[in-house]
């Protein structure tokens, strides 16, 4: 006779069971997808903020004045000093590791550019020709500022790809044009883009450069610089120098040796170094933050395991009775876990990698309709896949070590007992 309360009973239990095994597995599946979201959108800002620093010379360092702190040789205490083009000399002469070195000079003021009925306010750089080589540029149009212009103190200017556009008409040659900066007028010699994301002192595509001996001249600052540029060789280290050459530059401009705080500077080799390790902390954080997310997911689902290894006491006891061997008991438990931890996994993976490809072109289209993104397509590559997968398998291992041990300690009369 058929037994609609029984059979309702045998239904809801199978329903609860898989309910529970899917809540459970979930944990599992969060994991994984957490894990690949953040490692993918890690790696993408990485690869997003090296792509745009990493043909930037890291061997390069820049010198510049600051008041003092300390008096000196009949100086008082917070003096305003200035770097001069004989601190360049003396450098280079003190220290043969050095490749390049340029004077950098800086003027900032309202509409100083102008050309017809065009007006426009750009910063203004005196350089010399070897910030070709610390700050890398490409060549739209012409040429960069060369020696011949230092020493003959050449009217001539190299603008950026923002000046072009707003001072010259679409596809018009500017070379030879006159453009009138601060009410002198200058050559137009070349256009320049700039190859990396690191500008100092302004965005180059906003920028005029000028040889600095004629900036020097045109605005009244003597020998005065306002920064020192410098690549050191790739054999030596800019750090290892550093000291020696600060102590040449307070030696040369009457500054205490031992005055920390006169004589600023930007190392870049430092600067990439803690980049490095903040990538590294990162991807650290990513892997702890998803590893902690799976295990939790695991002991779901070795709790829910033991669960129902407690409710098939009887079926595993008449097994043991009929001469099923532990091993064959160990193999079933340990595999109905590692199956539904790998399912809960993969699917994870590949909700995780869909998503990052959805987003990837995403960004595709941005990259293709003139945006400029800060942030790179997020990816995984295929070792983080792997590994990925490697300790899903051992998370479903060790999840099913428990269960399978508790399955392995019942015996027949244990089952007859729960009957």
């Amino acid at each position: 006779m058929f037994d609609r309360e029984r059979w309702y009973e045998i239904w809801l239990t199978i329903t609860r069971n898989k309910i529970r095994s899917l809540l459970t597995a979930f944990g599992v599946f969060w994991g994984i997808f957490m894990l690949v979201l953040m490692s993918g959108s890690g790696r993408g800002l990485e690869e997003g903020i090296t792509s745009g620093i990493k043909d930037f010379p890291k061997n390069s360092y820049y010198f510049f004045s600051m008041r003092t702190s300390e008096p000196y040789a009949g100086f008082a205490k917070g003096r305003n000093w200035s770097m001069h083009t004989s601190d360049i000399e003396i450098l280079k002469s003190r220290f043969p590791e050095i490749d390049k070195i340029s004077a950098i000079m800086f003027e900032w003021t309202e509409k100083n550019t102008l050309r017809n009925n065009k007006y426009g306010a750009y910063v203004i750089k005196g350089l010399s020709p070897d910030y070709l080589f610390i700050e890398p540029q490409q060549m739209r149009y012409g040429r960069y500022i060369n020696e011949m212009d230092i020493r003959e103190r050449r009217k001539v200017c190299v603008i950026g790809e923002q000046v072009y556009q707003e001072m010259f008409q679409p596809g018009e040659n500017p070379l030879g044009e006159l453009l009138h900066i601060n009410g002198t007028a200058y050559q137009v010699i070349g256009v320049n883009i700039p190859v990396t994301k690191i500008q100092i002192g302004g965005r180059s595509e906003a920028s005029i450069i000028l040889p600095f001996s004629t900036m020097q001249q045109s605005c009244n600052r003597g020998d005065k610089i306002d920064c020192l540029a410098l690549l050191i060789n790739e054999n030596f280290s800019v750090s290892a120098l550093e000291d020696e050459m600060k102590s040449v530059i307070k030696k040369h401009n009457h500054i205490a040796p031992d005055d920390l705080q006169a004589v600023g500077g930007i190392n870049v080799e430092k600067e990439f170094k803690m980049f490095s390790s903040l990538f590294m902390g990162i991807g650290i954080l990513i892997w702890i933050v998803g590893l902690g997310t799976l295990l939790a997911g695991a002991v779901g689902i070795s709790n829910i395991m033991l669960v129902t290894v407690r409710e098939r006491t009887k079926e595993i006891g008449i097994r043991r009775a009929l001469g099923a061997s532990p091993r064959s008991i160990l193999v079933q438990i340990m595999t109905e876990t590692l199956v539904l931890t790998m399912l809960a996994g993969l699917a994870g993976l590949f909700m995780g990698v869909g998503l990052l490809c959805v987003v990837d072109m995403f960004m595709q289209n941005i990259s293709l309709s003139g945006g400029n993104a800060f942030f790179a397509p997020p990816q995984i590559s295929f070792a983080t896949a792997v590994v990925a997968l490697v300790v899903l398998l051992v998370t479903g291992l060790l999840a099913g070590l428990l269960p399978a041990w508790r399955a392995l300690q019942i015996k027949a009369i244990d089952a007859i007992r729960e009957e």
